[in-house]
C-alpha cells in the first residue's frame, strides 16, 4: 500500500505522527539510519531492530552500479535481498550523482555522470532513476532533484528550482508502482523567493511528502535552521515533511522544533567508524589516551547494550587495535542513542513540555562536562 500518514500530537510548531506503510509504521519524529549500498554498516537488520530504527534508508545511485537493480529484482525486492521487514527509503541518487563535480555534466533532460567504481559513463535521467526505484520496491521513493552546492550564486540556484520542478513533473508521469509513495524535493538555497516557489511548484502536482533538500550542504547551521524557519511553513500540515542530511542531536532537535518529521544522515555511524561516541553533552572521541584506564561506560546515562556491557577502556583499545569490533559497538550505541534520543522527544511533545525539554538539552549541550 502507499503510506498513510496520520497526525497526533503538536507542541508549538513540533508534531507527532504515524507513518503507516506496508512494512510496518513509523512514528515520528524519526531519525533514519542510512544503508547506503543495502546494509546500515556495521550492522546486522536483528541489531537495527534492538537499537530502535523504525525505518532505514538505501541509495539509488550505488544500488544502481552494483550489483544493479536487476539483481536486486531476482532476490525479490529490496527488502528481501537485504533481509530487513520494515519501512525503507530510496533517495533518487540526484545528490550523489551532483556532488560527483567534475565527473558528472548536467544536461535539462538529464546528467551524464562517470561512475566512481570503474569510470563507465552513464546518463540518468528523472525517469530512470523513478523507475530503478520502482523496481528495488522501497516504501517511500523520491524524486529526481538537482542539488546544488554551498556556496551557489542565485543564478545557479534558479536554475536547478526550475529544473528540480520539471524533472519532479517527469518523475510523477514515470512513477508506476501503487506500493510506493514518491516524496517531491523543495530546493532554493537560502533564497525565501526561491525556496517558496520550489514548494509551490511541487505542492500543485500534491505528492503524498516533502522534503527539503540542498541544506546540511556545508552552510552554517544558523542558516539552516533560517531557511527552515522560511520554508517549513510553506508546506502541508497533513503531510509528512523530511529534512534531508541531518543527524547531529543538537540540528535533529531544532528541524522538530520547526516541524520536521523526518530525518537521515550517514553521520552517527561515519563518526562511530573514527572512534567518536554520540551524548547529549556532545561527542567523545574514544581514541583519546584519557579513555585508556576509564572504566564507566561510554555514556553513563545511556541504557543500551553497549553501555551496560562495555567500558571506555575496553571500547577504545578495541579503536586502537583495529579490531571491527570496536566499529561495531561504537555504531551500535550512536545508532541507539539517536534512537531513544527522538523517543524522548516524541513524549516531550506528547506531554506538551518540548521547550522544557529543549532548554534543558541546550543547558547540558553547552556545559559538555566530559
Amino acid at each position: 500500500m502507499a503510506i498513510k500518514f496520520e497526525l497526533q500530537d503538536q507542541d508549538g510548531k513540533a508534531r507527532t505522527g504515524c507513518i503507516h506503510t506496508a512494512h510496518g509504521k513509523i512514528e515520528t519524529p524519526a531519525f533514519m539510519p542510512v544503508g547506503t549500498q543495502a546494509t546500515v554498516k556495521a550492522m546486522s537488520p536483528q541489531e537495527l531492530e534492538e537499537v530502535g530504527a523504525q525505518v532505514i534508508l538505501s541509495n539509488t545511485y550505488h544500488l544502481y552500479l552494483r550489483p544493479g537493480q536487476e539483481i536486486i529484482a531476482r532476490a525479490g525486492g529490496l527488502h528481501k535481498f537485504m533481509n530487513w521487514s520494515g519501512p525503507i527509503l530510496t533517495d533518487s541518487g540526484g545528490f550523489q550523482v551532483f556532488s560527483l563535480g567534475d565527473f558528472r555534466s548536467i544536461e535539462d533532460n538529464g546528467v551524464w555522470f562517470r561512475s566512481h567504481l570503474d569510470g563507465s559513463k552513464h546518463f540518468l535521467t528523472p525517469e530512470k532513476a523513478t523507475r530503478i526505484q520502482n523496481v528495488l520496491g522501497a516504501d517511500i521513493i523520491m524524486a529526481f532533484d538537482h542539488c546544488p552546492p554551498y556556496p551557489s550564486s542565485r543564478e545557479y540556484i534558479e536554475g536547478a528550482v526550475e529544473r528540480t520542478s520539471r524533472w519532479a513533473y517527469r518523475c510523477l508521469e514515470t512513477h508506476a508502482n501503487p506500493e510506493q509513495s514518491l516524496f517531491g524535493i523543495v530546493q532554493g538555497g537560502e533564497y525565501p523567493d526561491l525556496r517558496r516557489q520550489s514548494a509551490l511548484d511541487l505542492i500543485k502536482m500534491d505528492f503524498p511528502g516533502y522534503a527539503i533538500g540542498g541544506l546540511s550542504v556545508g552552510e552554517p547551521k544558523e542558516l539552516m535552521y533560517k531557511v527552515l524557519d522560511f520554508t517549513v511553513p510553506l508546506l502541508p500540515r497533513e503531510k509528512p515533511r523530511y529534512l534531508m542530511g541531518v543527524g547531529s542531536a543538537d540540528a535533529l532537535l531544532e528541524g522538530v522544533m520547526r516541524g520536521i518529521d523526518l530525518f537521515d544522515c550517514v553521520l552517527p555511524t561515519r563518526i562511530a567508524r573514527n572512534g567518536r561516541i554520540m551524548t547529549e553533552r556532545g561527542d567523545l572521541t574514544m581514541r583519546n589516551a584519557l579513555y585508556s584506564t576509564d572504566f564507566r561506560p561510554l555514556y553513563p546515562d545511556c541504557d543500551c547494550y553497549v553501555c551496560q556491557h562495555y567500558t571506555r577502556a575496553y571500547v577504545r583499545h578495541l579503536l586502537k587495535a583495529n579490531e571491527i569490533m570496536g566499529l561495531r559497538l561504537a555504531t551500535y550505541h550512536n545508532l541507539y542513542f539517536l534512537s531513544r534520543f527522538m523517543r524522548k522527544i516524541r513524549e516531550a511533545i506528547k506531554a506538551k513540555k518540548l521547550k522544557e525539554f529543549y532548554h534543558q538539552f541546550w543547558q547540558r549541550f553547552k556545559d559538555r562536562q566530559k
